[in-house]
This record gives structure tokens, C-alpha cells and sequence, in this order.
């Protein structure tokens, strides 16, 4: 009797286990900024680093200079924590937004360093001499490796870092901002593995017009308990991610999107029990500044 009673345990632990690895199947892990953890945010190494890791998507932010480049940037001016000078001095906190790279061009924000600066938040990162890039030498030299290698294509989330205080003194209006950005994507033809996300609705707007095709993500802040239907109405279509803080993806949140076709893939997932508890929960994936621990746990084949 205790035998069997044990068995049909065991079978429901294996039956819960396949369940969850079915589950975890088609989980898009991207990686935050390329591999923050790991690498310099948002440079060309960090992006390849993430696809040896074996992220399905590289999410990464853009940013415009003064002529009118897109360059991969999560700040539009030289964040303190991460930049040095070109005469080698580090960037304090006080004077960071007075570095706008909207106010310089790409050949002298090529200069400044990104990458040697040890990062507070994240010890283990790997440090190097590297600079802001270009979208098109990132996405160029992304591509250039997935084919040399054979590797499975990846796909693009790219946020547009702006905002309505920021018009016209850290970037472009909002339409000029898309064009720019829509040009560099569409030149490199790769619009079907494109996302564009942003918290900055106007932009999403714009490409749901413009580019109904482009997937676009909205971006909701930690801390904003606006219902899912009053931030969906705000934006005025339906998008094709809904992307929360972590610690707002509730029960109604996936089943309202389940209900209307929407992906939930929250941000920033760095431990494995929230990751876990939000897979379970139903999120279609997870941004991660982690994806080493991220795939290793829900992609990798487990001994």
C-alpha cells in the first residue's frame, strides 16, 4: 500500500515537471541590455556574450546624437556609474545630464568610454575599453556572428528613450525619433524579428500607424497600479507585449492578455524564485540582466 501510495506521487511530480517544462518551452529570455551583469551595458560585446549564453532576445535602448545617428544608449547623456571621459576623468553624478548626447555628434561621443569603469551594482561585470555603438554597427555585427557561427536568429527589442520633458533637448520629437529608427531597421531588413518598446506611448503610437507590421511593447513603470484596461486605452491600440515592472504582473494582468492576444514579458527579472513564481503565474518570458541563470534554469535540458 505505502508503495503505491508512493508511486502515485511520484507520477504527479513527473507529471508536474513535464507540465513545466512544456511550459518554459518557448519562454523568450532577452537579455537586459545585452548581459548587464556580466558585460558593459549595451555594447557589441554584451550582445554577443548574450547570444553565446543563448537568449532568444536582445533588448537594448536607443538613443539620437546631434547628427542625427541612433546609438544604443539607456540614458541620452553619460550615466556617472558607467562613463570616463576622453581625458580619462570620471563622470560625476552631478554633472551626467549635462552630457547630452543629443547635443554631440557620434565622432566625439565615440570617445568616451563605457566599459572600464567598475560598476557598483554589479561586481562580477566583465570591464573593457568600449563605447557607445551605433544601432547599425550592433545590429550589423550581431548578425555577422549568428552567421559565422550558424546560429538560430535572434530577435530585436529595442526601447526608444524618450520622453514628453525631453522633446527638442534630449532627443527629436517623437515622429522624427521612429523615422530615424525605422530607417536603421529597415535597411538591415530584419522588421520581422524587430520589437519596439518604450514607456513613452507616443512613440508606440506612431509605429502602430506608420509600421503596423513592427511588434511593439508597452512599457509600464514600478509603481504604476493603473489598471491593464486604463493603460491600454491610453495607448489606443492593442499592443503586442504588455511589459510591467515584475511586481505588477497579477492573475487579472495574464488573463486579460491571454483574452486579447498580448504577450506578458515583465522586466527586470534577476532571481530565479520571482522568475520562476511569474512563469508559473503565465508570463510569456522575462528581461534579465541574468540570462546565464535565466537559460540555464528554464531553456537548458536539466540532468
Amino acid at each position: 500500500m505505502q508503495y503505491k501510495h508512493w508511486l502515485a506521487v511520484w507520477m504527479l511530480v513527473l507529471s508536474a515537471c513535464k507540465e513545466h517544462s512544456m511550459r518554459v518551452e518557448h519562454l523568450d529570455i532577452e537579455g537586459h541590455r545585452g548581459c548587464r551583469a556580466l558585460m558593459p551595458e549595451n555594447t557589441i560585446p554584451a550582445m554577443i556574450k548574450a547570444i553565446d549564453i543563448g537568449v532568444t532576445t536582445l533588448e537594448m535602448d536607443a538613443s539620437i546624437t546631434k547628427d542625427k545617428q541612433v546609438i544604443v544608449s539607456h540614458e541620452p547623456f553619460f550615466n556617472h556609474e558607467i562613463s570616463t571621459k576622453p581625458d580619462g576623468t570620471l563622470v560625476t553624478e552631478a554633472e551626467e545630464k549635462n552630457l547630452n548626447v543629443y547635443q554631440m555628434t557620434y565622432e566625439e561621443i565615440s570617445k568616451w568610454d563605457v566599459g572600464s569603469r567598475p560598476h557598483p551594482r554589479f561586481t562580477h561585470q566583465q570591464k573593457m575599453k568600449v563605447h557607445k555603438p551605433l544601432l547599425g554597427d550592433l545590429i550589423d555585427s550581431v548578425e555577422h556572428y549568428i552567421q559565422q557561427h550558424r546560429l538560430k536568429p535572434v530577435q530585436y527589442n529595442i526601447e526608444t528613450k524618450s520622453a514628453p520633458e525631453g522633446d527638442s533637448i534630449y532627443h527629436p520629437l517623437p515622429d522624427e525619433f521612429v523615422e530615424l529608427l525605422m530607417k536603421v531597421i529597415m535597411d538591415r531588413k530584419i522588421e520581422d524579428r524587430v520589437i519596439i518598446q518604450s514607456f513613452d506611448f507616443r512613440t508606440l503610437q506612431i509605429i502602430h500607424k506608420k509600421y503596423p507590421a513592427i511588434k511593439t511593447a508597452a512599457l509600464i513603470e514600478e509603481g504604476i497600479f493603473t489598471p491593464i484596461e486604463k493603460q491600454i486605452k491610453k495607448l489606443g491600440f492593442t499592443p503586442t507585449i504588455y511589459s510591467p515592472h515584475y511586481l505588477l504582473v497579477s492573475t487579472h494582468m495574464i488573463d486579460y492578455c491571454r483574452k486579447h492576444n498580448i504577450k506578458v514579458i515583465p522586466w527586470t527579472i534577476n532571481d530565479i524564485k520571482p522568475a520562476k513564481d511569474l512563469i508559473e503565474l503565465g508570463v510569456d518570458g522575462i528581461i534579465t540582466d541574468y540570462p546565464d541563470i535565466m537559460v540555464k534554469e528554464f531553456l537548458q535540458p536539466h540532468n
